[in-house]
């Protein structure tokens, strides 16, 4: 099926509009193919509703051909791959992606809602640094050697060592928050150790996913290394359950995240999980207010409160709640909302109808449970799935919107005494993957971070990332870290050979 380009993109990149005037296909084994079953589904503006263009939709069978792949070329050519050669090739990808960052960033807006602007100047740079970070760890994972001593053998020589060997054939499913950047904390990891990957994106937003196996192909990768099966849950479903898959990693909500371990306990394959959030920023009232006010206002609306570090519970020291709320309030209510492409918008819409009618469900709820809208508190507009920048105070820790993980522009603020501590409230949550302190006195903001259960905590600022920092979350908000050398860590495995002299 192949769709009009509605003309509302008629003032994307030639490049853009070439890439969504094709049907696109699954890309296995180096070829791009249609799915086995023939079916396939549409991808759409969240700014507008309208398609965008077709897509195809793996099933199992599907799944079976990308992994049947991928073990012919982890056991052929690509096991014969340098360190250097993986290298180089990671560099050539990295690079790639920087030349088509304007490209790359406006199928983002377009799939996804989010600012073309922004999506060009921080996920296209980030996913680029990504594949060159990793790049430069593909000739940098050694073993080590072991002096040992075995009791039964007293007097024998010994040479101990370890290698670190590449686990095999990877799942990764990702999100539809940050589709390629997500895609990026996790596929030049796993290739760097010399695995091979099968990615699904997100049936929301496939496309950036797409044009990534163009550019790796282009860029030398061998067939079967990389392949992307673009569908829906039941396509991360046969992955996350295949016997012939080694690992699978996974980014997204904590309940599909326990299907994924359920799904993988058939042959007990290695797995990574980065699930969902709900994390505290805590506000001290010798906190730099102005800073903290824009600080904390960007740490829920970034990225319109689609990320699973948003901070979404504002926890505000009592002298300064009431003057601290009225200026994120404030904040919020000056943020222009438009679509992704208009680069003077602040809050694009949310990636789809499911979700606008999720996050408007939970706030009406919060104002029907007694809560108070400082700012927002509905839909923005009939056209779109545009959403208010919402902050909500006169909230009790009861309350689903202060409990569950909304992913929409919304908030709650409630105050605490510093003479009781913030501790068993910023705690007060299954999640524990991010928290940010805002305070000018650095040993209450060592103090504090170090009594929060989270992941990453940040200090006077939120969101803030780099690719050599670990990054993961305690309790439901996931096992194993990405990024930094735990994701090296996370795809090898660890040999010890001892040989008698």
């Amino acid at each position: 099926m192949t769709l009009e380009i509605n003309s509302s993109l008629a003032n994307v990149l030639p490049s853009v509009q070439e890439f969504l005037r094709n049907d696109k296909q699954l890309f296995i084994d180096g070829q791009w193919v249609d799915a086995a079953a023939g079916e396939t589904f549409v991808t759409y503006d969240p700014a507008t509703g309208q398609p965008l263009t077709s897509v195809a939709r793996a099933g199992a069978e599907d799944v079976d051909r990308a992994v049947a792949s991928g073990r012919r070329a982890f056991d052929g050519e690509w096991s014969l791959w340098t360190p250097a050669m993986r290298q180089r090739l990671l560099f050539r990808i990295g690079e790639a992606i920087y030349e088509h960052a304007e490209e790359l960033a406006q199928l983002e807006a377009l799939d996804n809602g989010k600012s073309a602007g922004v999506a060009q100047a921080v996920d296209m740079v980030w996913t680029a640094e990504l594949f060159e970070y990793y790049a430069g760890w593909a000739t940098k994972i050694e073993g080590r050697t072991v002096p040992v001593s075995v009791p039964w053998a007293p007097g024998a020589s010994w040479h101990a060592y370890t290698t670190r060997e590449p686990v095999g054939v990877c799942g990764a499913i990702i999100p539809w928050n940050f589709p390629l950047l997500m895609a990026a904390f996790k596929v030049p990891a796993a290739l760097a150790c010399g695995n091979v990957v099968v990615l699904k994106p997100a049936e929301q937003t496939p496309l950036t996913a797409l044009r990534l196996a163009e550019i790796m192909a282009d860029a030398g990768l061998p067939a079967g290394v990389f392949s992307v099966l673009t569908g829906f849950g039941d396509t991360g479903a046969a992955i996350a359950a295949h016997d012939d898959v080694d690992k699978v990693a996974f980014t997204g909500s904590t309940e599909v995240g326990k299907l994924i371990v359920d799904a993988a306990k058939g042959n007990l394959k290695k797995v990574s999980l980065e699930l969902g959030g709900k994390s505290p920023q805590v506000v001290y009232a010798d906190a730099d207010l102005e800073a903290a006010i824009a600080g904390t206002a960007s740490g829920f609306l970034f990225n319109h409160g689609q990320a699973c570090t948003a901070g979404s519970r504002l926890l505000v020291e009592d002298r300064i709640f009431d003057e601290f709320t009225q200026g994120v309030a404030e904040v919020a209510r000056n943020s222009k909302i438009g679509p992704g492409m208009d680069p003077t918008s602040d809050i694009g819409p949310l990636v789809s109808e499911e979700q606008l009618n999720r996050v408007t469900g939970y706030i009406n709820q919060g104002l029907a449970d007694g809560a108070t809208a400082l700012s927002g508190g509905r839909r923005h507009g009939e056209v779109g799935y545009y959403v208010e920048p919402t902050l909500l105070v006169d909230v009790e820790a009861s309350f689903s919107v202060y409990r569950e993980e909304i992913f929409g522009p919304v908030a709650v603020a409630t105050p605490f005494n510093i003479d009781e501590g913030v501790q068993a409230a910023a705690n007060d949550t299954p999640f524990g993957l991010a928290a940010s302190v805002w305070s000018r006195d650095i040993s209450k903001a060592h103090r504090t971070a170090r009594a929060i259960k989270a992941g990453t905590v940040w200090i006077n600022c939120h969101n803030a990332f780099d690719a050599a920092l670990p990054f993961g979350g305690y309790k439901q908000s996931g096992w194993g870290r990405e990024l930094g050398e735990g994701a090296i860590d996370s795809y090898t495995q660890t040999k010890a050979v001892n040989v008698l002299l």
